[in-house]
C-alpha cells in the first residue's frame, strides 16, 4: 500500500504516470482513496467549488455512413428508407429554438457520408453563420476531417483550415473511441485509425482550434487498452504550442449495447457499471494533469452517478445536450433541462455556471 501511496502522491502532484503505475493504482487501490486523490488534483486544478455546464443542440447532419462502426445503430446506407441528410430549412428551426432556450451553439456531427465533399461542408458552415453570425459550430470530429482528407486529396491541416474560414469554431473529440490500433480494428475498422486521429488533433492544436478528447469505453478492450488511451492524448496535450488551447476537456462514456452489432452480432454485451464509471473518471483525472476539465456524462451513466463523479475528479456537468441521438439509439435514457442540471449541480454541493465551448463564464 505504501508504494500506491507514493503513486498517489505524484499524480497528485501533477506528474506524468506510465501505464504501469497508472494500472496499479486502478487495480489496488480502494474507492474511496481513488475518489478521493483524484478529488485532491481536482481542488488542485480548480479551488473553488464551482461547476460548468452549457447548452448546446446535437443536430447529426446525415446519417448516412460508409463506416458501419460495430457499436452504432444509428448510421444508414444510401437509399435506405429512414436515411437523410439534414436541410437548412431544418438547421433554421433547430437553431432558432437553440437561441429560444438560451444557446448559441451547434454540435455538428453524423456519419461518413461517401459523397459529401468538403465544398458541401464550407458552404453549410458559410451559410448557418451568415444567417446566425453569433452561433458557435463545434463541428464534426477527426474520423471525418481524415475522410474529407483523403477524398480531396489534401492534408489533414488543409481541411481544417478551410472548414475554419468558413465558419467552424471548435472541433469535438468525437470517433476517439479506444484509441489503440487493435480494438479499432474490431469495432471499427473503416474508420480512422488510431494515430490519424491523433494527428488530426495535432493539427487542429497547431491551428489553435479549441478541441475535445472523448473515450468510449467497457465493450472489447482491455484496461491497459483503457489507460493506453489516456497516455496518447496526455502526450498530445503535452505536445502543443504554449498559449494554443489544445484538449479543454475529456469525456469518457460506457457503451451502450442496446441493438448495436456488437452484441447482436459479436456477443459483446456493454460490460461497464456506476463503480467502473467512476473509477475510469477517478483514473482520468490523475492520469491528465495537463488537461484542465473532466466532463462527467451524466447522460450515459445518470444524474446520481454523474453527482458522484463531481466528487472523484471531475469539475464539469457537459450539456443539456438538446436531440442527441446516437447514444440514445443505444439505450440511453436520461434527460435534464437548464433548471434539472443546475440543481444536479447544487445538490451535489457545488455552484454551476453556465459557460460556452472555451469555458468561457456566460452566467
Amino acid at each position: 500500500m505504501k508504494h500506491i501511496k507514493e503513486l498517489l502522491e505524484k499524480a497528485i502532484g501533477g506528474e506524468f504516470l506510465d501505464i504501469n503505475e497508472g494500472r496499479d493504482i486502478y487495480l489496488n487501490t480502494p474507492d474511496a482513496l481513488l475518489f478521493h486523490s483524484a478529488h485532491l488534483l481536482r481542488n488542485r486544478l480548480h479551488p473553488s467549488r464551482e461547476v460548468g455546464w452549457i447548452i448546446d443542440r446535437n443536430v447529426n447532419i446525415t446519417n448516412i455512413c460508409f463506416s458501419f462502426c460495430s457499436f452504432c445503430n444509428f448510421c444508414r446506407k444510401p437509399g435506405d428508407e429512414d436515411a437523410y441528410i439534414t436541410s437548412i430549412d431544418e438547421y433554421r428551426t433547430k437553431i432558432r429554438e437553440l437561441y429560444t432556450l438560451g444557446g448559441k451553439q451547434l454540435l455538428l456531427q453524423g456519419g461518413m457520408h461517401p459523397k459529401l465533399g468538403l465544398d458541401f461542408y464550407t458552404k453549410l458552415f458559410a451559410q448557418l453563420k451568415q444567417e446566425f453570425p453569433d452561433l458557435r459550430l463545434h463541428a464534426l470530429g477527426p474520423p471525418e476531417i481524415v475522410h474529407l482528407s483523403v477524398m480531396e486529396k489534401i492534408s489533414f491541416t488543409e481541411v481544417l483550415i478551410a472548414l475554419r474560414e468558413s465558419g467552424m469554431d471548435s472541433l469535438p473529440g468525437a470517433g476517439a473511441e479506444i484509441l489503440v490500433e487493435s480494438i479499432r480494428n474490431e469495432i471499427s475498422p473503416a474508420k480512422c485509425s488510431a494515430e490519424d486521429w491523433l494527428e488530426v488533433m495535432r493539427a487542429a492544436h497547431l491551428l489553435n482550434f479549441p478541441t475535445s478528447a472523448t473515450m468510449m469505453y467497457g465493450h472489447v478492450e482491455s484496461l491497459s487498452d483503457r489507460i493506453e488511451h489516456l497516455i496518447r492524448i496526455r502526450e498530445v496535450q503535452d505536445q502543443k504550442p504554449e498559449g494554443h488551447f489544445g484538449f479543454l476537456n475529456f469525456i469518457p462514456w460506457p457503451f451502450m449495447d442496446e441493438g448495436t452489432i456488437l452484441k447482436d452480432r459479436d456477443g459483446v454485451k456493454a460490460s461497464a457499471d456506476n463503480r467502473s464509471y467512476l473509477r475510469l473518471i477517478a483514473i482520468s483525472r490523475l492520469m491528465l494533469p495537463n488537461i484542465e476539465h473532466i466532463q462527467a456524462s451524466w447522460l450515459t451513466v445518470g444524474k446520481e452517478t454523474g453527482q458522484i463523479c463531481l466528487h472523484s475528479g471531475a469539475n464539469d456537468f457537459g450539456s443539456i445536450m438538446i436531440e442527441e441521438n446516437v447514444v440514445s439509439a443505444a439505450g440511453a435514457k436520461t434527460s435534464m433541462d437548464t433548471e434539472g442540471i443546475q440543481q444536479a449541480i447544487r445538490e451535489a454541493g457545488f455552484e454551476p455556471y453556465q459557460r460556452n465551448q472555451i469555458f468561457e463564464r456566460i452566467s
